[in-house]
């Protein structure tokens, strides 16, 4: 299993995939805004979605937890 994690601070713009979804190597799971930037989160390697642990709004520090993929 692996987690994916925010790499800054900001808040989740759009979440792009829910749980039990099938993502590929450098899919955007999560679109995080910072200083009206938008940055994209994407999967290291292809695997199921199995834990969403944001929602569209929430504010995530650097570090937390975007999607667990297995």
């Amino acid at each position: 299993m692996a987690k994916v994690e925010a790499g800054m601070a900001g808040n989740v713009w759009k979440v792009l995939v829910k749980e039990g979804d099938q993502v590929t190597e450098g899919q955007e799971v999560a679109i995080l805004e910072s200083m009206k930037m938008e940055i994209p989160v994407s999967v290291e390697a292809e695997g199921t979605i199995t834990k969403v642990y944001v929602q569209e709004g929430d504010f995530v520090n650097d570090s937390d937890a975007i999607v667990d993929i297995e």
